[in-house]
């Protein structure tokens, strides 16, 4: 009897047990069944349509970014080199190519530099003697591309801004050309662009210290021609040489050729900036146009963290500048450029900067003494400029210049 009620107890917590065993037993099934379920979905999306597209967009969410994201990347933009433009919209206005295009980006820009000045004589400040004027310096409109690769870029820039010399087609258009660096250190450029001729001469309008270029590179350089060029870069020298049509602004139909070529030396080159940054460098031009002509010129650079300093001299047997072709006229000029970054947004400049127009007259050499101050609120992107200048003029009444200047590049 004993026996027969040991078994029915028995019997009793097993089945009391038994269920236990079966949840637990079920609901590890369940946690396996749970873990299949979430995997599951990740590896049929690229069968099934619907949550393919969704899966595609949170993965490309955190790449394209939208326009009200990339307007607050540019509002906190912090830029700490000034030796190139910075374009505010450039990932606004860039346009980035498939795997299967040839192309691998292409980018839409605009640049406005202008401003307002004051311009009064020597001996006082009444009102016949006070001009008030405002310039528009520059408004450009560019298009580059680039193909993948580095097998080649292109270049179609307007300027939009009005210049009184060239009519509007004369003046429309700017740089138009097509150039490659697939040669390693070296890159090949046929079409119409800016020469280096000197040293401030080749810089472009956005990279300026100052509002107005010094006396040299304004009568001597900035201009663009239509021709081929080969420049190469390596650690301790850089070069350019070109051979142009002497026609500047497409005034005439090849009036003759033209030579320009620049060698840069750069002896601190293998310091890794350690020393700061040194360029000794020397260019010519030379051509025919009408009568031959022939510019040679000597430049010295030097960086070195906060502060800068330049010097370039050139010499002139006629010249074929922006205003145009100079005949057998001998003239020469230097300047002197003094900047310290005062902080890392505000940069103090001073210059010296004579000009003589003309070596067969006598008392006519031209003295600018400039002061200037540049904030750059968004690198070259967006920037204020503030410069004074005193002018001693020799054959004209000395002057003064005040100008507040605005840059904005998109």
């Amino acid at each position: 009897m004993k026996k027969k009620i040991l078994l029915v107890i028995l019997a009793i917590i097993f089945i009391a047990i038994n269920p236990v065993f079966a949840a637990r037993k079920g609901a590890k099934t369940v946690e396996q069944l749970d873990e299949v379920v979430l995997e599951t979905p990740e590896e049929q999306t690229d069968s099934i349509e619907v949550p393919q597209s969704v899966s595609i967009t949170e993965q490309r969410a955190p790449e394209e970014k939208t326009l009200k994201e990339k307007l607050q990347d540019v509002y906190h933009l912090e830029v700490e080199k000034y030796d190139k433009p910075t374009y505010l919209l450039e990932d606004v206005f860039t346009h980035k190519f498939d795997e299967n295009s040839i192309m691998d980006r292409t980018q839409l820009w605009a640049g406005y530099n202008g401003d307002i000045g004051l311009q009064f004589n020597q001996d006082g400040l009444s009102h016949e003697h006070t001009t008030n004027h405002y310039d528009i310096n520059t408004i450009n409109v560019g298009y580059d591309g680039f193909l993948k690769n580095n097998n080649a870029d292109f270049r179609v820039m307007i300027n939009i801004a009005p210049f009184s010399s060239r009519n509007v087609i004369q003046n429309l258009f700017a740089d138009m050309y097509v150039a490659t660096n697939k040669i390693p250190h070296h890159r090949l450029l046929v079409g119409h662009s800016r020469p280096p001729v000197g040293l401030e001469g080749a810089y472009g309008p956005f990279v300026l210290p100052f509002i107005a270029r010094s006396q040299i590179s304004r009568n001597f350089g900035t201009v663009r021609k239509l021709g081929a060029r080969a420049s190469g870069s390596y650690s301790l020298v850089d070069y350019d040489f070109g051979v142009y049509s002497s026609d500047t602004y497409f005034q005439e139909f090849f009036p003759g050729a033209e030579f320009i070529g620049r060698v840069d030396l750069k002896p601190l080159g293998k310091t890794d900036g350690k020393y700061g940054k040194l360029l000794v460098g020397t260019s010519m031009d030379a051509g025919h146009r009408d009568n031959n002509f022939c510019v040679i010129g000597a430049h010295v650079q030097y960086d070195y963290k906060r502060f800068m300093a330049n010097f370039e001299w050139a010499n002139a047997n006629g010249y074929n500048g922006p205003s145009g072709h100079s005949v057998d006229k001998h003239a020469s000029g230097f300047y002197a450029t003094l900047g310290y970054m005062l902080t890392k947004k505000l940069q103090l400049l001073a210059r010296y900067d004579e000009f003589d127009p003309n070596h067969e007259i006598d008392n006519n050499k031209s003295r600018e003494y400039s002061v200037g101050l540049n904030y750059f609120i968004k690198g070259q992107g967006l920037r204020l400029i503030l410069n004074y200048v005193f002018c001693q003029n020799e054959a004209a009444k000395d002057s003064h210049r005040i100008m507040l200047g605005t840059q904005i590049l998109l």
